[in-house]
């Protein structure tokens, strides 16, 4: 979507653009049947997502690090929606342990899972480590989702196989992937402090998020799979998300306030990928503003897809 589209909030071929709001962009659904997991379904864009999947009828999972806060959030929700279907795990996912004991937990529970959010994210933050020992923001935004999705993957399989209903996973990503270092991913000095760059690493781990679910998306394929794998850009929201660089994005926000959206604006696209029927078969695609939008040429690639997955994998061993 253009500049102009998105200051004028014009509709794309979809029917919707910048201005549509989750409610209007799920409007009609019945979700009564699906079950999703969320992550950082508690705050900001992710709990806009959950309100408005729990008022489309769906079970909602909130994966959350503050499990205080996510039950204020069911709580919330549940103050306004009555009957809605929510319920609480904890979820860190800077820590490969946290996140088995979830997928662990989930399974657990014996729930089917028909659709997938990974929503979660760290955002411009100060070099830092994991508790693996991997650079905070690809640890977070690509590495624990990785683990996640294929930990809960057999499960939507499961599910998507017994109910005929098509499973879905949504990666939330965003226009940053263009702004990445020189090699798209710095495979060799990803804990390197001295090259650090906190905008780069932030851009470094979206364009993960989207070579993700590029190649899976591939096998799910292969294999006959019924999930389909898609990536959203939600857009310049103003959310928890940019505590890191609070200062800095208020500048930004006054010099460009025209671009930015509101937090129903801002989780329109994951709502539209998660739940729309229009995107029935729709896989590998990358959505801004609920249309189809050009990813960046490093993005395409199905290679560096292919070496980041076997290097996720290498890391998960590592890490044990």
């Amino acid at each position: 979507m253009g500049i102009l589209s998105l200051i004028t909030g014009k509709a794309g071929a979809s029917g919707f653009g910048s201005a549509s709001t989750a409610e209007q962009v799920t409007d009609g659904v019945d979700a009564s049947r699906l079950t999703v997991v969320i992550t950082g379904g508690a705050s900001g864009i992710g709990l806009e997502t959950s309100r408005v999947f729990a008022l489309r009828g769906a079970h909602v999972v909130i994966a959350a690090r503050n499990t205080e806060a996510a039950s204020e959030a069911r709580k919330s929700i549940m103050e306004k929606n009555p009957t809605a279907r929510i319920d609480v795990l904890k979820l860190d996912l800077s820590s490969l342990k946290s996140v088995r004991a979830f997928a662990d937990q989930f399974n657990s529970m014996k729930l089917p899972l028909n659709i997938l959010i990974n929503n979660a994210g760290v955002m411009f933050c100060p070099f830092q480590l994991s508790k693996d020992g991997v650079e905070m923001q690809f640890a977070t935004n690509h590495l624990g989702h990785f683990l996640l999705t294929n930990l809960l993957l057999d499960t939507m399989k499961a599910t998507a196989k017994s109910t005929g209903i098509e499973g879905r996973i949504v990666n939330l990503s965003s226009v940053a992937h263009h702004h990445t270092y020189p090699k798209g991913i710095d495979f060799d000095k990803l804990n390197d402090e001295k090259i650090y760059n906190d905008k780069m690493a932030y851009g470094q781990s979206k364009l993960a998020n989207l070579l993700h679910a590029k190649e899976l998306s591939r096998r799910l394929k292969e294999e006959g799979a019924n999930i389909t794998v898609n990536s959203v850009h939600p857009g310049l929201i103003m959310t928890n998300l940019m505590r890191h660089s609070f200062v800095l994005m208020k500048v930004l926000q006054v010099a460009t306030y025209i671009l930015w959206k509101n937090v129903p604006q801002g989780a329109a696209t994951t709502c539209y990928v998660g739940l729309n029927p229009q995107l029935k078969g729709v896989t590998g695609k990358y959505f801004a503003d609920c249309n189809v939008e050009k990813t960046s040429k490093l993005a395409r690639s199905e290679e560096l897809a292919k070496q980041l997955w076997d290097f996720s994998e290498e890391l998960i061993k590592s890490a044990k």
